[in-house]
């Protein structure tokens, strides 16, 4: 297909396709869907090898957030039935962060719900920072705490953090539909405020929501603008008591779609598939790999993800391999670029893919189209029956006596 001959063309040079590309890839048949992982793959290969960066999320304070984000069991008037707890002591986040390296995980996500820090929060999150860092040798810790005050960030940063991560969600059009407590400005302002502190930036988008595919491209291309070291690609998990949930708008086949066109946007970012790919991915989840380059280990903020030790399995049998803690996860011309790789041991570009706060799971209210509210969108053609089966409450892990899932 030419179309695919191009966009590889231009993914080896770090070439913007144009939008129009972008389109014609989320709307190839399912039966191009080979074809179009076999090109994104090649894109994938040439920047990324066949190492798969593995990230290990600890949920620092769960629950109780003030922000109205329609996807989040975290939300303002969430009757979600998730685990809700105030903040972690630093030895209590170090002993679960531990479990995660202890699998494999080269990054420890710290989250925390809320609109964003106090300098109290900032304080706590420091001290939690470097006690990780103690206890774990060479581990990367990226802070995800919602939006940033000034100066807080250079704080961070001045105590051990790697990265921030703070995602878009969806098109700036459309993202008055997701949440009415902040704006995407908001958001775009805190990427840039990581930057800026010298902090490896993340940002991302979240699918599934019934958004057109011209919102998935516009949000995708507003990422490659702001030009993040990381792009973590969420679908939402459809939470029972949150708006959304009856959102179930995914295939397989789509999600493999979205993963290549933001491969093919952001041909050397580091892309990780965040929140949902064991609910929307599922027996799929190995062709994935051929898209992205990292994912998280084990379980997420609220939602439990599939065993840990299945996700080393699914990595080799796909005939892949875990990055190693001395290796740089971005390729040269990035990892030492100003605000990437500054950091000692850093290997940039690894964050979670989470919201306002907290929220890993993802989903942002999409287009509606005729400008709808959230959960009004009709369903994409072909869309699954309702995998609630699949949908599981964490109840084991970071604020529980039980073990984690690493």
């Amino acid at each position: 297909m030419d179309l695919l001959n191009t966009l590889v063309d231009k993914g080896l040079r770090r070439e913007l396709p144009t939008r129009e590309e972008a389109l014609a890839v989320l709307a190839t048949s399912d039966d191009d869907v080979l074809d179009v992982v076999a090109a994104a793959g090649k894109v994938r290969r040439h920047w990324f090898g066949r190492r798969v960066k593995l990230n290990y999320l600890v949920n620092l304070k769960s629950g109780l957030c003030p922000e109205d984000c329609s996807y989040c069991s975290q939300r303002l008037g969430s009757t979600a039935g998730i685990l809700k707890y105030t903040w972690l002591k630093p030895d209590e986040a170090s002993q679960a962060a531990a479990a995660g390296v202890a699998g494999g995980a080269k990054r420890v996500c710290l989250v925390a719900s809320g609109r964003g820090p106090t300098d109290r929060d900032v304080d706590r999150v420091s001290d939690t920072i470097k006690t990780i860092k103690e206890q774990n040798e060479g581990i990367e810790v990226c802070a995800c705490l919602g939006l940033l005050s000034d100066g807080q960030a250079e704080r961070l940063r001045h105590a051990g953090a790697d990265a921030y991560n703070h995602n878009l969600n969806t098109s700036e059009a459309t993202y008055g539909d997701i949440t009415t407590t902040h704006t995407y400005a908001d958001r775009v302002d805190t990427v840039h405020k990581a930057h800026a502190a010298g902090l490896s930036a993340c940002s991302g988008l979240i699918a599934g929501m019934g958004e057109s595919d011209e919102d998935l491209v516009d949000v995708v291309f507003s990422l490659r603008e702001l030009d993040p070291d990381s792009v973590p690609v969420n679908f939402l998990i459809p939470f029972e008591g949150t708006p959304l949930a009856k959102e179930w708008n995914l295939t397989p086949q789509r999600c493999l779609r979205i993963l290549a066109m933001v491969r093919f946007v952001c041909p050397d970012v580091e892309v990780r598939i965040a929140g949902g790919r064991e609910v929307h991915l599922r027996a799929m989840q190995p062709l994935a790999l051929n898209l992205a380059n990292s994912i998280f280990l084990g379980d997420y903020l609220t939602s439990e993800g599939q065993a840990g030790k299945a996700d080393l399995d699914m990595i080799a049998d796909a005939g892949f391999e875990v990055e190693g803690a001395d290796q740089v996860t971005l390729p040269d011309h990035r990892a030492t670029a100003a605000g990437c790789g500054s950091h000692e041991g850093a290997g940039c570009g690894s964050h979670e893919g989470a919201g306002c706060g907290s929220h890993e799971e993802s989903a942002g209210c999409g287009s509606h189209a005729g400008g709808g509210v959230c959960g009004s969108a009709p369903a994409a053609s072909g869309a699954n029956e309702p995998r609630t089966d699949l949908v599981a409450v964490r109840r084991r892990g970071a604020g529980t006596d039980l073990a984690p899932n690493a």
